[in-house]
């Protein structure tokens, strides 16, 4: 499937195939496609907690408005942004590079986020964003629907994730095997209206 296709098939599907289970190999691929997403300074500040357990994903359904996505399709994986990503150990985000490129790198990384806690967010949400838009395409390649979703209790999720201090969902994408088409697109926007050039005049 090309890029294309891929973008105009993806939809955002509710229902899925509950007894439909995905292997270890899609699993691995997807996750090593997400992993290619972009990220400012390459911090990869994107975190990816993959859900299967069935009790622990009942759990995060009662605090995600009882959405059927959540336990039924294949995997559910909740997007995390490490808000502190920048500062642990950056050299290794371009141990590959070569050293002038390192040298100015590394230390511009602490510049551009120390002190800086709106900053550090936006990335991070930012990079989780573009990740979830890639694992969403690459399911889609793979035969999979899939459904971004924010709608959860964003504290209680964390909670029952045990997540570190300065890790925060972003969001949501379940993938799996969809059993019920997406409604008609509602309607797009005129390219006029949101497409401008050189400005808002």
């Amino acid at each position: 499937m090309n890029v294309s296709t891929a973008i105009e098939t993806r939809r955002s599907i509710k229902a899925y195939d509950a007894d439909h289970r995905m292997t270890q190999a899609e699993i691995d691929r997807l996750m090593s496609l997400a992993m290619l997403s972009p990220t400012a300074f390459n911090i990869q500040n994107w975190r990816f907690v993959v859900l299967q357990d069935p009790a622990l994903r009942q759990q995060v359904r009662a605090v995600s408005w009882d959405q059927a996505q959540v336990t039924d399709a294949s995997i559910l994986v909740v997007l995390v942004a490490d808000l502190k990503s920048w500062e642990k150990q950056p050299q290794r985000y371009w141990k590959d590079a070569p050293k002038p490129v390192q040298d100015f790198l590394v230390p511009a990384i602490d510049l551009y986020y120390r002190d800086k806690e709106q900053v550090q967010r936006d990335e991070g949400m930012r990079s989780c964003g573009m990740a979830a838009m890639t694992l969403m395409l690459a399911a889609k390649e793979m035969g999979y629907d899939s459904c971004p979703m924010d709608g959860f209790d964003f504290d209680a999720v964390a909670k029952l994730l045990n997540l570190p201090a300065n890790h925060t969902p972003a969001m949501f994408v379940a993938i799996g095997k969809g059993i019920k088409e997406a409604w008609p697109r509602g309607g797009q926007l005129p390219m006029n209206e949101v497409v401008i050039y050189d400005g808002f005049k």
